[in-house]
């Protein structure tokens, strides 16, 4: 990245990249939810300054130019394969009648998928997992280590959405139910799939040389699910 701040040793780079991130999650999760756009901006914002005080490079954190072709098609052809998924999945009745029916309008589905998922989700989600934390792991222990710890923090992420609303955990309340066993599956199926859902974000990541494959592959699950939502 052009132009240097004071280098940070490793410990203190991981340590201010993992501190970034859980301040950012706290406050979108439990103090500011309604700010998501400025929470995934200020966790861009500061997790691009540890990444420029740590020496970090555009390679590093998955955005250099040469790369971005590669990056583009490894996401368009994930992209869809989910797009084709979701079809399938529209045509089983069973699934059908597990998806909660939305209560938002086609214009307000659109803008979500459209400008707040990618802004609010897959931008600040995917900057931080796969490309600053996947980084500099890969830079201090290797690709494996990277992607496993990359991974099992993701789901991780993913505790307190699994405790909240929305359409995903309403399907899954008509599956195991909403008692104490219901809340203990539901969380921990929520952590081991999101955690799986790491390892092959980060895959694409190391794949494609770009952090564009796997922010084209977490939009289209998140951007592709809403507009499933809908048309059910």
């Amino acid at each position: 990245m052009a132009g240097r701040m004071l280098s940070v040793r490793f410990p203190l780079s991981l340590g201010l990249t993992l501190g970034t991130m859980a301040s950012a999650h706290v406050l979108l999760q439990r103090v500011v939810p309604q700010a998501d756009l400025a929470v995934g901006a200020g966790m861009v914002g500061g997790l691009t300054a540890v990444a420029v005080a740590s020496d970090m490079t555009v390679d590093d954190v998955g955005l250099a130019k040469r790369r971005w072709g590669s990056g583009l098609r490894w996401g368009a052809a994930a992209a869809a394969i989910v797009a084709a998924g979701y079809g399938i999945a529209a045509l089983i009745p069973a699934v059908r009648e597990i998806t909660p029916a939305s209560t938002m309008s086609w214009q307000s589905t659109v803008l979500q998928a459209a400008v707040v998922i990618p802004l609010a989700t897959v931008i600040p989600e995917e900057f931080a997992f796969r490309g600053v934390l996947f980084g500099l792991l890969q830079r201090q222990s290797g690709r494996r280590v990277a992607t496993a710890v990359s991974s099992a923090l993701f789901g991780l992420w993913h505790v307190l959405p699994a405790l909240g609303g929305g359409a995903a955990n309403a399907s899954a309340v008509g599956v195991v139910g909403d008692s104490t066993a219901g809340v203990v599956l539901r969380v921990v199926g929520t952590v081991l799939f999101t955690g799986l859902g790491g390892v092959v974000l980060c895959e694409l990541r190391s794949r494609s040389g770009s952090l564009l494959a796997p922010m084209g592959l977490h939009w289209a699950i998140n951007g592709f699910g809403e507009l499933f939502v809908l048309a059910v």
